[in-house]
């Protein structure tokens, strides 16, 4: 079974209700050294939250997406969470991506620390003028996160990428190295599958995007996926992925993806669809 918007109740009281904090990953093999750690200001989480704006996305869509994400960073459950972690600090940088080579970052890293901090963040979100472009590529948005977390002035006991998206890859590299890469580097991926619309051949649309998510994009120590069917659940289900992810808190119900297990949707489905439709 997977968890899916219906449980956001008890997931949101039980990531802030817990004094301890679940679930906290040391980074991996290619972690920072000492030195380099030393020079960074301490926070509890580092949070990517890569946000796509293909064409499949219609303008209402991202509009609600863009508030969704603002209104959650200032909500009172955050800000409750937030006060609930050992250093009381999450550092965000907030990109919106599309094809293999378009990316854009809207926030640089920014710390929030609290309701002043939220506010700003939240206000330049909501400031940036909202756009579209073509193509969907999660690999291209995975290698351009993962060298964000270098540049960050932030040192994390956590690394996540947030990746919501409404298709599959369809352009760049193949999803499933870009993943292995990130995981290879202590990283998490989280997914937020968006399935509000029946799926179409025109839109590059598949059926079961969340099975797609949970066994080709996410991965890492409690990684998991909350799939959006409803757009009147939209901005809880990304108010209750972002306080699990700052509580360092998982689903009861998640799908863990197993590596030599064969995926329900073939990882390459969306690069086939396009091949199919355009021959290229």
């Amino acid at each position: 079974m997977r968890w899916y918007v219906s449980f956001l109740t008890v997931l949101v009281a039980g990531a802030i209700a817990g004094g301890d904090v679940a679930g906290l990953a040391a980074p991996g093999p290619n972690a920072r050294t000492t030195a380099q750690a030393a020079d960074k200001a301490p926070v509890d989480v580092e949070l990517i939250l890569a946000v796509d704006v293909s064409y499949s996305m219609d303008m209402d869509e991202l509009a609600v997406q863009r508030e969704g994400y603002a209104q959650a960073i200032v909500s009172k459950e955050f800000l409750q969470a937030l006060k609930s972690l050992p250093n009381g600090k999450v550092a965000i940088t907030y990109f919106e991506w599309a094809a293999s080579s378009d990316q854009k970052i809207i926030i640089p890293w920014r710390l929030i620390d609290g309701p002043e901090t939220a506010d700003a963040v939240a206000e330049e979100i909501l400031k940036t003028p909202i756009r579209r472009a073509s193509r969907t590529s999660i690999s291209g948005a995975i290698y351009f996160a993962m060298p964000l977390f270098d540049e960050n002035p932030y040192r994390g006991m956590r690394r996540v990428i947030d990746i919501s998206g409404d298709g599959p890859n369809n352009n760049g590299s193949p999803v499933s190295g870009a993943r292995e890469m990130a995981l290879s580097k202590g990283i998490v991926i989280n997914g937020l599958p968006i399935m509000v619309k029946e799926p179409s051949y025109s839109t590059m649309d598949i059926d079961n995007l969340d099975w797609y998510y949970e066994d080709c994009v996410i991965g890492g120590p409690g990684s998991f996926v909350v799939a959006i069917k409803d757009r009147e659940k939209f901005k809880e289900a990304i108010r209750a992925k972002l306080l699990l992810e700052v509580a360092g808190r998982t689903p009861e119900r998640r799908i863990v993806p197993v590596a030599d297990k064969e995926p329900r949707v073939s990882c390459l489905i969306g690069e086939k669809i396009w091949q199919d439709r355009w021959g290229r």
